[in-house]
């Protein structure tokens, strides 16, 4: 089974992670550059690599991150390591957390929050809404 990396969805994971917009990027890569162009960018499964190099150097992250992280392997390392097996053993076990998997997997923590944040916002101006109309 060959699983081939996903480098656009590298970046955008990468890009979300540090709170930079598609639009801030691009202004950031040159002015030939646009939102819809990144957008176009973060769909592609490979990337040239002066272009991996580019936006390396504009997210100050190592081109290796976008060429080598993959999702599968770090979920089956968080899986395999927080299995419940892992946590009631008498053997003394070293884990190799890697930060990075880590910060995404707070990112989408983050992002599912905001979510729910915004729905309940949304249905908070519902209802006030509801109540100025009466």
């Amino acid at each position: 089974m060959d699983h081939k990396i996903h480098q656009g969805r590298n970046i955008k994971r990468f890009r979300e992670m540090l709170g930079i917009k598609q639009e801030a990027l691009a202004l950031d890569l040159g002015e030939d550059w646009n939102q819809k162009k990144i957008s176009l960018l973060e769909q592609k499964e490979t990337i040239e690599d002066q272009m991996l190099q580019k936006i390396s150097e504009v997210l100050k992250i190592p081109v290796e991150a976008f060429q080598n992280f993959d999702e599968e392997q770090a979920v089956n390392l968080i899986s395999c390591t927080f299995s419940d097996n892992a946590m009631f053993n008498n053997r003394v076990e070293v884990q190799n957390i890697n930060p990075i998997d880590k910060i995404v997997q707070l990112h989408e923590e983050k992002i599912a929050l905001y979510e729910r944040m915004l729905k309940e916002k949304d249905e908070m101006m519902g209802r006030l809404e509801k109540l100025l109309d009466k």
